[in-house]
């Protein structure tokens, strides 16, 4: 009876834990909450990134990039004059989503550059001036643009986020400054921890830049852009371009999510609109119960558990008879229990 009294308040701690910790999985960004994430294996690639046949399914690689299956995808060696990509073979189709890229910039020069970027765009495995791909692209592409092309009252490295509507040209020269539509700065070259960029996209919602680079877990906002709308089915890919000064550019790892979220104000149900409220009521008051249910549960464990303990010590403390037998022997022994 004990040992079971035990296991019920030890059930009713891990589920009391669980609730809490689904609770806290929950991501609330602005009027939109992530409820969970999804994995996309399309879209997410991890050493050693090919295959016994040499090849990935979901991606392709090309130009100066090449592969050590232990490390890293390498876009650029530390050399003059190289380009090189890395594209996923499928459109990206989630509405919302979440791309979590570990990346490295490194070198041993005192003057180094270009820099590489991040594309979400309709087209594909284009090479071109704009960090080793093409210029007049139709959607979104993210910099991690190392090298000062005209001077600027920010400093570099800096992230810059541009969208491309396919017509007008990004103003390399002038390293994009006025067409962006956000931007930090952040020494991300040469760290002591994993570099990362976080972008979370909520379709016509928000677009929402982090990065990791001061310490682990540390995100720092870099930019947020309100009211955005992404091409529908971008190709996700990166590239990188070294000329006269140069960096090693490598991909550590890609994670993409397909997110789902829920809006706190309101659902579209059919023709017309669900208040929030009422659903979140009712599953506020639901979980209320199965809370007062755990709490029982763990109570009435408890109660039983100490009743049984009393009942064992109230044993223990029976006189003993020829010196041995009850008292002293078999029943007092609280190791066997």
């Amino acid at each position: 009876m004990f040992s079971t009294s035990v296991r019920l308040l030890w059930l009713g701690f891990n589920a009391l834990c669980l609730l809490g910790l689904a609770r806290a999985a929950e991501t609330r960004l602005g009027d939109q909450t992530i409820d969970r994430t999804v994995q996309l294996r399309t879209h997410s690639i991890f050493a050693p990134y090919i295959d016994q046949d040499l090849q990935n399914r979901w991606w392709d690689f090309g130009a100066d990039a090449y592969i050590n299956t232990n490390k890293h995808i390498r876009l650029t060696r530390a050399a003059s004059s190289q380009m090189g990509w890395l594209w996923s073979r499928l459109p990206l189709t989630a509405a919302n989503y979440v791309v979590e890229v570990e990346f490295k910039v490194s070198g041993d020069n005192s003057l180094y550059g270009d820099g590489m970027a991040i594309w979400l765009t309709k087209e594909r495995t284009e090479p071109g001036p704009i960090f080793g791909n093409r210029n007049q692209f139709h959607g979104l592409g993210i910099f991690l643009d190392t090298y000062a092309n005209a001077r600027h009252t920010f400093s570099f490295p800096r992230v810059i986020g541009y969208v491309g509507d396919g017509e007008h040209e990004y103003n390399y020269a002038n390293d994009g400054d006025g067409q962006e539509i956000g931007a930090c700065s952040a020494n991300f070259r040469r760290t002591n921890v994993a570099t990362k960029l976080k972008i979370t996209y909520v379709k016509e919602k928000f677009l929402d830049v982090k990065i990791q680079y001061k310490a682990w877990d540390d995100w720092s906002d870099c930019f947020r852009v309100e009211n955005i709308t992404l091409p529908s089915g971008p190709y996700l890919g990166f590239s990188a371009m070294t000329g006269d000064v140069f960096d090693a550019h490598d991909i550590i790892a890609v994670t993409t999510y397909s997110a789902i979220t829920s809006n706190p104000e309101s659902h579209k149900v059919g023709g017309g609109y669900k208040s929030y409220a009422s659903s979140s009521s009712s599953g506020s008051w639901s979980g209320f119960f199965f809370k007062l249910f755990l709490f029982g549960g763990v109570c009435a464990g408890g109660y039983y558990g100490w009743k049984e303990y009393q009942r064992r010590q109230g044993y223990g403390r029976m006189p003993s008879f020829g010196g041995g037998g009850f008292g002293g022997g078999l029943y007092s022994d609280s190791k066997r229990f």
